[in-house]
């Protein structure tokens, strides 16, 4: 059967990574969280003291970072520079300067050089805010996911708590809907619908409706792929 690359866009905490690696389990094929390495990227910036505002220090910064994951007992891991940070990347701090980070275009270029890498084999599913429409414009299905502002952020305060990270609710909320804006309205790649993307708005579905609805899109394309 074909192996294709699956891209996953939409706004913060609406369930794209969640969908990403289930996906990705169900057809075997390698997860790439593209909003992990992001976050991964602003750790680097705020424990080296990097102030991202300074162009060259963002790109003499960029030099020193190398990203990669690794499926640990069953869940995906950043690494950043070989250290486990998938806890730290989820920490409100980072939540709080990784949009502004994302938007700088000499991060974004980075970023995108290291994502097409890994997904030169195909085979994958990646999930982000422009994985369809700069990362891989050439992914055979992109999947546009969404859902309301109140129900993304009940789920990251769900995440969070999950992971033993107390945040507020109106802190949560101010942060994603500050996020949406940046996303949308930066210069460089910003977020938006492919024209080819096929949308779902999960805020009343649950996660293995989703799946459901996903997975059907995903054999039917590798099916006519394959057949071709």
């Amino acid at each position: 059967m074909k192996r294709i690359i699956i891209a996953i866009d939409g706004h913060s905490s609406c369930g794209k990574s969640t969908l990403a690696k289930a996906l990705a389990k169900a057809l075997h094929y390698a997860y790439l969280d593209s909003g992990a390495m992001y976050r991964a990227v602003t750790l680097y910036f705020l424990d080296n003291r990097v102030n991202y505002n300074d162009p060259d220090a963002v790109l003499e910064a960029l030099k020193q970072i190398n990203i990669h994951f690794e499926r640990i007992e069953g869940q995906n891991r950043t690494f950043l520079n070989d250290i486990d940070v998938e806890h730290d990347i989820r920490e409100m701090r980072v939540s709080e300067h990784v949009s502004p980070v994302a938007a700088i275009s000499s991060v974004r270029r980075a970023m995108v050089k290291q994502q097409q890498a890994m997904g030169a084999r195909r085979g994958i599913v990646a999930d982000g805010r422009d994985i369809g429409t700069i990362v891989f414009p050439d992914a055979e299905l992109k999947i546009f996911l969404t859902a309301d502002l109140d129900v993304r952020t009940s789920r990251r305060h769900l995440e969070l708590a999950a992971k033993g990270i107390d945040s507020a609710w109106d802190d949560i909320q101010k942060n994603l809907a500050e996020r949406d804006l940046i996303d949308s309205t930066r210069a460089d790649s910003p977020l938006k619908q492919a024209s080819d993307a096929v949308v779902i708005n999960n805020t009343l579905l649950s996660e293995q409706e989703q799946l459901h609805k996903a997975l059907s899109l995903a054999q039917a394309k590798i099916k006519e792929l394959s057949e071709a």
